[in-house]
């Protein structure tokens, strides 16, 4: 059997859903998951102990988002991924796209502050490191809209259209650096606009909408050059092995197929999100203006009145 520089096989039989979901796990990808899933898990039994609650929803959602990682970097589609465009992009997109939005929704950062210990005076312990980080120049900057759109279109076409994704492909550090960039990239553009976690930049939900609106076009006009074009572009799956029964220019056309979709779902997902957040901040807006009115005797209707009687006075 031949083998790239991965140490992965390349004389891989013909693709099926079936092969592709088998366990072939990569040991950086599961070793981070679980650390992570033990984290989370540590934070909400800490919550608990004391008398907290915390959100079933939010930790089905973060649980599932670490396991849609494993899906796509503990299976043979990780395998198949290195020697198959469209399996590639099958993981590009879930791990940007999906994985991100469902992280996000789980709220890892509110949970780690509210979890993490309080340092005794004159210490900065983690949940003062965090604090600072959250509210460094850094985080202002790689959370901004002017920095996070071009960072998430520079991630499809800078990286597909030019050597570098080829030089990263070639080794296996290289591989796991760009599926870790994908990720990042993905929550760094999603957090600001649906990420329930504290964080610097928070713009009003019509903003967050117009972000979104911005980077999807650009993605659905890289799925559709990879469908439109007329030859393989990408050096690294010009010459797919002749076991997968394949040829590179149909599978370029199916990842650029799947990158195409997968601009329209996320959106649709996010957008819904983003409605319902938005809803449920006018309700709470409501009810703090409802209870301030119970305490003052409703002195803003009141003024308001005796403002509209000085002027049926006037006109008198």
């Amino acid at each position: 059997m031949e083998h790239n520089g991965h140490g992965m096989t390349m004389d891989l039989p013909p693709f099926t859903l079936g092969r592709g979901l088998g366990w072939s796990a990569d040991p950086f990808f599961l070793v981070a998951c679980l650390v992570g899933l033990g984290l989370y898990a540590w934070g909400v039994v800490r919550l608990t102990r004391r008398g907290d609650k915390w959100s079933v929803g939010r930790t089905v959602s973060f649980v599932l988002g670490v396991l849609t990682v494993m899906l796509v970097m503990c299976t043979r589609l990780n395998d198949y991924g290195m020697v198959m465009f469209s399996v590639h992009m099958v993981q590009h997109m879930v791990i940007s796209m999906v994985s991100p939005i469902l992280i996000l929704l789980g709220a890892p950062i509110t949970l780690a502050l509210r979890a993490l210990p309080v340092a005794r005076r004159g210490r900065k312990g983690p949940r003062g490191l965090l604090l600072s980080l959250l509210h460094s120049r850094y985080m202002r900057i790689v959370t901004h809209a002017a920095f996070t759109i071009p960072l998430f279109i520079a991630s499809l076409y800078a990286l597909y259209f030019t050597p570098l994704f080829d030089f990263l492909m070639e080794s296996k550090t290289g591989h796991i650096a760009m599926m870790c960039h994908f990720l990042a990239v993905g929550l760094i553009f999603f957090w600001p606009i649906m990420g329930v976690d504290p964080g610097p930049n928070r713009p009003g939900y019509l903003m967050r909408m117009l972000e979104l609106f911005a980077g999807m076009p650009f993605h659905a006009f890289f799925g559709i050059a990879l469908m439109m074009a007329s030859e393989p572009m990408v050096q690294a799956y010009k010459n797919p092995p002749a076991s997968l029964g394949i040829d590179a220019l149909s599978d370029q056309n199916a990842a650029g197929g799947i990158a195409w979709a997968f601009s329209e779902i996320p959106t649709v997902l996010v957008l819904l999100v983003l409605l319902f957040q938005w809803y449920g901040s006018e309700q709470r807006q409501a009810k703090r203006q409802d209870r301030a009115a119970d305490l003052d005797g409703d002195k803003e209707l009141e003024a308001y009145n005796a403002y509209l009687a000085s002027l049926n006075a006037r006109t008198r």
